[in-house]
């Protein structure tokens, strides 16, 4: 018997904590779900900083002015740590020195999508800067977290020389952002946020369920991310 086909179009940052914590609940729902359906994902770019310098910038500079001062850094990143170990994650934002400009850390995403590894260059992305503090805004690092995920060395280096990428990114995020949510499944029902496993679940089952869920999660507009 032909298992339904469930498809996941993903809006989401590698530098979004809470897209992280979102990925792994989802791929929790996912596995629980294995039995009854085929899933499809699929990643789409979001810039959670689209005004951030190609350099990037001091990422506790950034985020403590972001977020209001030195004690709301302390709670939010805090907060945000102790939700991503229930899910299994290590994040360490004291090794991490810069919050980068993520348009060419997408472009990579996208090659990866057309190399068939995109769900891998996703997870090697999001460990790199939340667990190993790898600055993302160096060409050369971006090349080495691709490589060991599984791209071709030289086509990703190409890749990034290649002005097209990061346009074809800008495009995307342009027609993604209209949209307002983080999650499209089966290209109609929207999710926000990182929602739990549980509630993926049951919009699995129920996908005539015609709302869009929302959770905690990151905006350009946030002050909490």
């Amino acid at each position: 018997m032909t298992k339904p086909t469930i498809t996941i179009d993903i809006v989401s940052d590698i530098v979004c904590p809470w897209c992280y914590i979102g990925k792994r609940r989802l791929e929790k729902a996912i596995h629980a779900m294995k039995d009854d359906y085929t899933f499809v994902l699929e990643y789409h770019p979001f810039e959670l900083n689209p005004d951030m310098p190609a350099a990037g910038l001091n990422q506790q500079e950034h985020l403590t002015k972001k977020f209001g001062g030195p004690e709301r850094y302390a709670q939010i990143t805090t907060h945000v740590t102790s939700v991503a170990a229930q899910e299994g994650l290590t994040f360490q934002f004291e090794k991490q020195t810069t919050s980068p400009n993520t348009r060419a850390a997408h472009s990579i995403v996208q090659l990866a999508k057309e190399e068939g590894k995109q769900l891998e260059i996703i997870e090697a992305l999001f460990k790199a800067y939340f667990t190993d503090g790898a600055d993302l805004s160096k060409k050369e690092n971006l090349i080495e977290v691709a490589t060991n995920a599984g791209l071709d060395k030289f086509k990703t280096s190409r890749h990034l020389e290649d002005e097209n990428g990061v346009l074809q990114v800008a495009l995307a995020e342009k027609e993604m952002s209209s949209l307002g949510i983080s999650g499209i499944i089966n290209k109609k029902y929207g999710i926000s946020g990182a929602q739990a496993p549980e509630t993926f679940i049951q919009t699995f089952k129920k996908l005539d369920l015609e709302k869009t869920l929302t959770g905690e999660s990151c905006d350009v507009e946030s002050k909490n991310c």
